[in-house]
C-alpha cells in the first residue's frame, strides 16, 4: 500500500484531523521506521491549542514525536544500519538549536501518529536488548528529559535534597532518576491520589505543596509543573546557592522574588530535552531494570481522547498507541 492513515495538524481550529497520507520515502541520510510505539506527550497538548507554538517546523504535520520501532527501508547510501533494526528516533536538543527541531520527528517534520514515519540517520539510537517499544518510545521525550533536568541542568547526585513539583509524565520519572543517583527525594503535586505512587519509586516525603514540606532547605529543586506560583515557591524553598530548574509550561509568565535570587545567589534554569548520549544512558537505565516507565496502552484511533486526558491531568505516567496493532488501512 502507498497510503496509510495518519493524525495530521494544519492549524489550531481545525485540530487533529485523521487522514489518508503517502508513505514516507527515504532520501540520503534518512530511513524509514514500522512504528511499533508511539507515546503521546504534553507538548502535543500546547501545540494543539497554540498556532504560535515556536516548536513547529512545518504545516501540515503528523505529530508524534516519540517514536519507536524497525526499520523498513534505507536511504541511498546507509550503511550503518539494516532493514528489521529495532530503533528509537530520537530528538537531540543539545545543544539547542533550530537545526535540531527541522530535524526532530514530529515538529520538523512528519511524526508517529502513523503506521509509519521517515527519520534522520544522525537521530537514531538502537533499542537495547530488554527493552521493549513502548518504554523505548516514552524514553526518546519523557524520560529523557526528566533526566537532563535532574541530572545535567540539577545537577542532582548522592548528597542532594531535591524536590519534583508535579507528577505527571516526566516527574514521576524523575524521581527514579534522583532515587538511583543517590538523592533524597521529595514529591510535590495538588493531586494527593498521585502521592502513594510518589513514595513507592522512591520519594522519602510528600506533599501538595513546597510549603507543607516545612523547613526542608534543598539543594535543587525541579519544577515539572511551571505554574509561576511553583517556581514562585522554588525560590524561597532552595538554600542559598540553591538551583531551580522549571521544564513545564503551564504559564507563559511568572512573579518571583527578585530580591531572594540575587541576595542568595539562586540559579535558575530553563531545561528542555536531551542530548542523544542522555537518551542512550537512560534506554542502559531501563535495559538494567533501575528504570521503569509507567505505561498505558490506548488504541490508535483513541490518540486524540488520549490528549485531551494528558491536558486534564487524568493520566498517570505515559500514554503510547501501536499505530500498527490493527488495520489502519
Amino acid at each position: 500500500m502507498s497510503t496509510m492513515k495518519a493524525f495530521q495538524l494544519d492549524d489550531v481550529q481545525s485540530g487533529l484531523q485523521l487522514r489518508t497520507v503517502s508513505r514516507p520515502r527515504p532520501e540520503q541520510g534518512q530511513v524509514v521506521i514500522q512504528i511499533k510505539a508511539a507515546g503521546l506527550c504534553h507538548s502535543d497538548c500546547f501545540i494543539l491549542r497554540d498556532d504560535q507554538y515556536n516548536m513547529i517546523m512545518k504545516r501540515p504535520i503528523v505529530l508524534g514525536h516519540e517514536v519507536a520501532g524497525t526499520v523498513v527501508e534505507l536511504g541511498p547510501g546507509i550503511s550503518d544500519y539494516e532493514v528489521g533494526d529495532r530503533v528509537v528516533a530520537g530528538i537531540p536538543t543539545h545543544p539547542v538549536s533550530q537545526d535540531s527541531f527541522f530535524k526532530a520527528i514530529g515538529l520538523g517534520y512528519d511524526g508517529g501518529y502513523a503506521q509509519q514515519a521517515m527519520a534522520w540517520v544522525d537521530n537514531l539510537v538502537r533499542i537495547p536488548s530488554g527493552v521493549s517499544f513502548a518504554q523505548a518510545a516514552v524514553a526518546t521525550d519523557s524520560i529523557a528529559t526528566a533526566y537532563h533536568a535532574v541530572i545535567t541542568e540539577g545537577r542532582v547526585g548522592p548528597d542532594s535534597t531535591v524536590a519534583i513539583v508535579g507528577l505527571g509524565g516526566l516527574g514521576l520519572p524523575a524521581i527514579q532518576i534522583a532515587t538511583i543517583h543517590g538523592a533524597q527525594v521529595y514529591a510535590v503535586d495538588i493531586d494527593e491520589t498521585k502521592l502513594p505512587l510518589a513514595r513507592e519509586l522512591g520519594a522519602v516525603g510528600c506533599a501538595n505543596g513546597l510549603d507543607d514540606l516545612g523547613d526542608i532547605a534543598f539543594d535543587t529543586v525541579v519544577d515539572f509543573a511551571g505554574a509561576g506560583i511553583t517556581t514562585a515557591a522554588a525560590v524561597n524553598a532552595v538554600k542559598p546557592c540553591g538551583r531551580v530548574i522549571v521544564v513545564g509550561l503551564a504559564t507563559k509568565q511568572m512573579n518571583l522574588d527578585t530580591h531572594a535570587v540575587i541576595t542568595r545567589n539562586i540559579t535558575l534554569q530553563g531545561s528542555i530535552g536531551s542530548s542523544l548520549e542522555e537518551l542512550k544512558e537512560v534506554l542502559r537505565l531501563i535495559a538494567d531494570g533501575r528504570l521503569s516507565p509507567i505505561l498505558e496502552e490506548i488504541p490508535f484511533d483513541s490518540i486524540p481522547h488520549g490528549l485531551e486526558r494528558l491536558a486534564q491531568g487524568k493520566v498517570t505516567g505515559r500514554l503510547f498507541t501501536d499505530p500498527t496493532a490493527s488495520d489502519q488501512r
